[in-house]
């Protein structure tokens, strides 16, 4: 699952920067032009992470982007907190840049953060999308959001990450030696590496997610509201999550989609929370196969 040499070459990928209301967000567009799907990531990594997952779709005939949340990647800070409305505020700017709003066969994927911000925009803007593919979408099955909690282990974990490296070399070292990351794909782990750390002034290079970014959104993902809301996404949902995580656990996700009102649920053996970065060609094909069978003339 780690060795990409008989992958072929990664497409080139063309970056613009767009506006959710006075924050910077940045948008990859990977290439293909066929039915469009839409890639949204989550905490701490980036629009780019999604390499071999968006390869693979190219490679099927499809037209695929993906963009980087506020706080991450190449897109600015969010001068008002982390609130987790404003990643629904950034996908809904996406789509609309990209004309893609109530596009018949539009298909949005999202990986933890990324499926909780898709539902919402969904919520907010219904018929938005045609499908909705969630791995671990984060939602708190409440009917009422919760307080921010500020010390959880996910926000003391993230306060405690190391941010600075000699090189990128060395992080990608670094890792994939240990856990969590250990468990990604190479390709995945080497392109949340390389496009997740800039150069620091003072030398070496520093994650472009901040820890103290991270920390925060962690600690406002109680209150994110998102089970509350499920009634109101239309779009048929395919809610997945792996057998091993610790996230959004089979039994949650099969809640998620009892509250959905046309939800599917998948789940990945062997995999745990980083799935799609995990084992990105069978992701890949369960993100293909659900176009298919949903698909509209």
């Amino acid at each position: 699952m780690r060795d990409r040499a008989d992958r072929e070459p990664a497409p080139t990928v063309k970056s613009e920067i767009v506006r959710s209301g006075e924050v910077p967000i940045a948008v990859h567009a990977w290439g293909g032009d066929g039915v469009p799907v839409l890639l949204a990531h989550p905490t701490g990594f980036h629009g780019l992470s999604w390499a071999p997952v968006a390869e693979r779709l190219v490679e099927r005939g499809y037209r695929v982007w993906s963009f980087d949340f506020r706080g991450h990647g190449d897109s600015g800070r969010s001068p008002n907190g982390y609130h987790w409305n404003g990643f629904a505020h950034d996908v809904d700017a996406v789509t609309r840049h990209l004309d893609l709003d109530g596009h018949p066969r539009l298909l949005a994927a999202g990986h933890s953060k990324g499926g909780a911000a898709l539902l919402l925009d969904e919520a907010n803007h219904p018929g938005r999308y045609a499908r909705l593919w969630c791995y671990e979408p984060i939602m708190f099955p409440v009917l009422e959001p919760l307080p921010p909690d500020f010390d959880n282990p996910l926000t003391r974990g993230a306060r405690r990450r190391r941010s600075r490296f000699p090189t990128r070399e060395e992080a990608e070292r670094n890792f994939a030696s240990k856990p969590p990351l250990d468990v990604l794909d190479a390709a995945a782990l080497h392109a949340y590496v390389q496009h997740g750390f800039r150069d620091a002034h003072e030398g070496g290079v520093e994650l472009k997610c901040s820890p103290e970014d991270e920390a925060e959104i962690y600690a406002m993902g109680p209150g994110n509201g998102v089970f509350a809301r499920l009634r109101e996404v239309g779009a048929p949902t395919t809610v997945a999550c792996g057998e091993l995580t610790d996230a959004i656990p089979p039994a949650l996700a099969r809640r998620i989609v009892e509250a959905l009102h046309h939800g599917r649920l998948e789940v990945f053996a062997g995999l745990g929370h980083f799935g799609p970065m995990q084992d990105p060609a069978r992701v890949a094909d369960s993100i293909a196969e659900f176009e298919t069978v949903t698909r509209t003339p």
